[in-house]
């Protein structure tokens, strides 16, 4: 008599219980080791993933992955995938736990007797477990348009004759205290010998680039604001994004080992509706950075945001920058915290 099981678990499989897996092209990979069978392939550079969210990317350790994608133009060849915090690092079986499992799924295949046969049968290129693509969010790379903004933060340090309490890094949100928040800046966080490292644009590649060249040297801040990832969201997933931030987190953590960081979650989005979606599924995974210790993990978004989840113009007229009014929200927000992480 067949077991209940087999049937359900060839539908599920169908139907893409395992889909995050299964996600990827079904063309045969160029070089892939012995087990990689169909897919593998990387989208182009720029592509939107499937809003899947990285579902289903658990945390595990390792670095990088197979099948770079192609270096895009305008940016600076992209270095080495650097060490990913093992909470949030993308799992990646070894070449032989792929032989292994896809050799598994065969055999499921091959013994099944079930209604579902001849859809397991069809589908069979498609049932397999692939490789992540190589994650670009964790391979320092910085857009050459940035470089003027880049030396500018060189110039900061200098200029500051490397005298700096608190350091502000991350993308457009945060190089916005310069002009929309300069006010709220002045008030709240020049006085704490503040530099603003943040760059419109940038990305958890582009702030590893940074840090790896001047960015990360020179200085002791005893506290860092970090808020990036937002930009990632359009051409990564959310396990990507959360990865690329956890990369830059252990960046910082090697680069200025006594300071303390006050991770901020990425800041809620309304402009693009699968962004949105990957953000907030990101969040959660970089959650897990939080260590109370050198790491401290807050998500502010809410104070952002109305009773029905929308995001009032005069808070972010975009969707996505903050107005002079959510500058001052986010300075409320975090005073309390960045004043302990100062003593």
């Amino acid at each position: 008599m067949k077991t209940p099981i087999r049937p359900l678990l060839a539908l599920a499989l169908l139907a893409g219980v395992f889909s995050p897996v299964l996600a990827q092209p079904a063309q045969p990979a160029p070089g892939a080791a012995p087990g990689f069978r169909a897919g593998g392939q990387p989208p182009p550079p720029g592509a939107v993933n499937s809003p899947m969210l990285g579902a289903g990317q658990r945390a595990g350790g390792g670095r990088g992955g197979l099948n770079p994608p192609a270096q895009t133009q305008g940016f600076t060849p992209p270095g080495a995938a650097v060490p990913v915090p093992p909470q949030v690092a993308i799992p990646r079986p070894a070449p032989e736990e792929y032989l292994r499992i896809n050799t598994a799924i065969d055999a499921f295949i091959a013994a099944d007797r079930s209604a579902a046969k001849p859809l397991l049968d069809q589908y069979h290129s498609i049932i397999t477990v692939r490789p992540p693509r190589a994650n670009p969010g964790i391979a320092p790379s910085i857009n050459s348009s940035y470089l003027p903004s880049h030396q500018r933060n060189l110039d900061t340090i200098a200029a500051m004759n490397a005298d700096i309490g608190l350091l502000l890094m991350g993308d457009s949100i945060t190089d916005g205290w310069r002009n929309t928040g300069k006010a709220v800046f002045d008030q709240f966080y020049a006085p704490l010998k503040a530099a603003n490292f943040g760059i419109g644009g940038d990305t958890t590649q582009g702030v590893l680039w940074r840090l790896q060249n001047g960015e990360g040297a020179g200085f002791k801040p005893k506290a860092i604001m970090l808020l990036i990832g937002t930009n990632n969201s359009g051409s990564g997933t959310s396990a990507e994004i959360a990865e690329g931030v956890g990369a830059v987190v252990l960046q910082l953590r090697t680069s200025f080992p006594d300071a303390k960081i006050l991770l901020l979650a990425i800041f809620p989005r309304v402009d693009k509706d699968v962004q949105k979606q990957l953000v907030a599924a990101a969040n959660p995974i970089i959650a897990k950075l939080h260590d109370g210790q050198h790491v401290f993990y807050l998500d502010i978004g809410q104070k952002f945001l109305a009773a029905d989840g929308s995001i009032s113009r005069d808070i972010m007229n975009d969707g996505l920058h903050p107005t002079a009014k959510g500058y001052q929200i986010w300075a409320d927000a975090v005073k309390d915290q960045l004043a302990e992480l100062m003593k």
